[in-house]
């Protein structure tokens, strides 16, 4: 659906720093079926624009080796609307959580703070302006759905609650596991999963999922372009099929086939 507005508190918007922009380029574009448009935001800078039909999905953009290493790897970072980006950073704090860097302007198009919840999973606040985020939501080439996964469920759900007003709802996960899913006014947020000792080492963190047209073609789309499908496909009644997978820039997160509306 296009959207022309995002409540204060939702996910609104994600992007992904990449070395090679080219190849990370090649593989979204291809596989979720949109446009790309360069913008130029410094020496040796480009971020690149996903757009559907002109309506903007997400985006991408290159960093150097160096900052790829501070980073740990290239993943996607979740933005969530916010009114104020300054009070929210500072409520952050006041929350047990961390303003990594920011608050700052994004040229004309709004105001933003990179910050982490207290079991160290990172997001970003985004105070629109000139942009809302992501202009389609919730269709094939789009943002979907996201998902903090996480080592405190009871302490990331208190900071979640006290900073956007989040209401946890205890649910079945796909695979049969414990999940919670957060609502804003009675409309699905977004979801949380306690890390489970069989994934391994890996830290708190948000993960994003995109909607695909027909899951099984994108899954062999994904791994003839270089990445990896994780997990095998799930299904949760009245929303949709999904798979855990790996791009081929190494990074993590969902794509999902959206159940179809009756009516």
């Amino acid at each position: 659906m296009d959207v022309a507005k995002h409540q204060p508190g939702m996910f609104s918007w994600a992007d992904m720093p990449v070395l090679d922009i080219d190849k990370a380029q090649d593989f979204y574009t291809r596989l979720l079926d949109v446009n790309a448009t360069s913008n130029p935001v410094g020496p040796d800078m480009t971020y690149v624009m996903l757009d559907k039909a002109g309506k903007s999905c997400c985006a991408l953009y290159q960093v150097s080796e160096e900052v790829m290493k501070e980073r740990g790897g290239p993943w996607w970072l979740s933005y969530f609307t916010v009114e104020d980006a300054d009070a929210t950073a500072e409520k952050v704090k006041a929350l047990g959580g961390t303003v990594q860097f920011g608050p700052f302007d994004v040229f004309d198009a709004g105001r933003m703070a990179i910050v982490s919840d207290p079991t160290g999973a990172v997001f970003a606040v985004w105070q629109p302006k000139a942009n809302i985020g992501a202009e389609v939501f919730g269709e094939p080439g789009a943002l979907a759905w996201n998902e903090l996964y996480t080592h405190d469920v009871d302490k990331a759900t208190t900071f979640y609650g006290g900073l956007f007003g989040w209401n946890p709802n205890p649910v079945k996960a796909a695979d049969g596991g414990d999940y919670i899913m957060f609502d804003l006014g009675g409309q699905p947020a977004c979801g949380m999963m306690a890390i489970r000792q069989e994934w391994g080492e890996m830290p708190s963190n948000w993960s994003i999922y995109l909607a695909v047209e027909y899951l099984e073609e994108s899954l062999k789309l994904v791994e003839e372009m270089g990445g990896n499908v994780v997990s095998p496909v799930l299904e949760v009644e009245n929303v949709g099929r999904f798979s855990f997978i790996q791009d081929s820039m190494g990074a993590y997160l969902s794509v999902i086939q959206i159940a179809q509306r009756s009516g």
